[in-house]
């Protein structure tokens, strides 16, 4: 089949036929500049279709591990399999991706309709598939009319749809996105978030997508590989990254989660109709509480005397009068932003804070006020690594 005559409709069957293998992988890739380690043995495999987003903070190799795909940087070791095919040496324009940019690198002096045809340009197709391809990438990300403008006529959405249409148009087999968003409003972003999934689930592409958003990474994401010091710390749905972080690190990062330290007072079975789950109840300098945790998710025996380490996501958290069982603490702040009042309150007896989210504004408790913090057990998440 001509691969000039190929359309959006059937990029998106071929992308579906793929055969079982993953349709990137990345096995042991290590990097260094100037001898420090930004990648350090890092594994990735991803599926067809997928939408993954690398999640972490700057610095964590989110950026130089999309290079190492793109070929934009070569890797001091390890492999990049693309569609079952080493790519780990080949020059970028022959591994069949495509990479939009933080800045979307549109040519300032041609107008929208030249810089998307302009890859199809110098592959010599000829002028009127151009023509025809161009305006079927318009149509598809909702620019036409637009043909004409020059990047500087645009608004920043415009100019990202346009980044965007330009990669599309060669029929990647996997699109590499770098902070699209990050020069956007807020309210352009979120527009732009959900645009942009919509289109990778139209076109049936392969995204790999970077940020140090949470939220943008948890409402798009099909898989999300949460990123540290140049390794996974974890990776998998934003349903399964939210609600069962394995590490603190995950749980803070992802939802700014409570984590709280204690020592296993006594263990009790729940009867098989709760699941197998098993009650500890642990103390803390501050008092004590009670946790139920999924027996079969634990990968060591849970006994009396014994040091854990749990996430409690800040919705999650109750402060009642200090009768009540749980951890006595006085409240430390109040503040108010985007729909949610959190408030802090500081444990007894050491330096940790607890903090807690709710809708609206209203509150009776005051800065100074001692409570009880308390959470429904089965809300907490016993973690397995610092």
């Amino acid at each position: 089949m001509d691969i000039k005559r190929l359309t959006f409709q059937s990029c998106k069957i071929t992308l579906k036929k793929m055969s079982q293998h993953p349709l990137l992988q990345l096995s042991g890739i290590k990097k260094k500049f100037n001898n420090t380690e930004i990648l350090k043995g890092l594994d990735l495999s991803v599926g067809s279709g997928e939408f993954v987003t690398l999640l972490g903070s700057s610095g964590c190799g989110k950026t130089t591990t999309l290079r190492i795909i793109a070929g934009l940087e070569s890797a001091d070791s390890g492999t990049v399999l693309i569609d079952g095919r080493d790519v780990t040496s080949l020059e970028p324009d022959k591994r069949g991706v495509n990479m939009v940019f933080q800045n979307y690198a549109l040519f300032p002096h041609m107008n929208v309709e030249q810089n998307i045809g302009y890859s199809l340009k110098i592959k010599r197709v000829p002028k009127e598939l151009i023509n025809e391809e161009v305006g079927k990438a318009l149509s598809l990300v909702r620019l036409s009319g637009f043909e004409k403008r020059k990047p500087d006529q645009l608004s920043g959405g415009e100019r990202q749809r346009v980044a965007v249409a330009r990669s599309v148009i060669n029929k990647p087999k996997v699109l590499l996105l770098d902070e699209p968003l990050g020069a956007l409003d807020l309210q352009l972003r979120r527009q732009m978030q959900h645009e942009l999934k919509q289109l990778q689930k139209q076109l049936g592409l392969t995204f790999i997508y970077i940020t140090h958003d949470q939220e943008e990474a948890l409402a798009m994401s099909d898989t999300i590989a949460v990123m540290r010091d140049g390794l996974i710390e974890q990776a998998g749905s934003a349903k399964e990254i939210y609600s069962k972080p394995k590490s603190a690190y995950t749980a803070k990062f992802v939802g700014n989660a409570n984590i709280l330290c204690g020592k296993v007072k006594t263990v009790s079975n729940l009867s098989s109709e709760n699941g197998g789950k098993i009650r500890i109840s642990f103390t803390h300098s501050a008092g004590s509480a009670e946790i139920d945790i999924n027996e079969n998710e634990i990968n060591r025996n849970i006994q009396a005397g014994m040091q854990i380490m749990t996430a409690v996501r800040e919705e999650n958290i109750t402060y009642l009068p200090l009768s009540h069982n749980g951890l006595s603490a006085v409240i430390t702040e109040k503040s108010f932003s985007s729909g949610l009042l959190r408030i802090s309150a500081l444990l007894d007896n050491c330096t940790e804070e607890v903090k807690s989210s709710i809708q609206g504004i209203e509150s009776d408790l005051k800065t100074g006020d001692r409570v009880s913090v308390s959470w429904k057990p089965e809300t907490a998440v016993l973690l397995e690594r610092e």
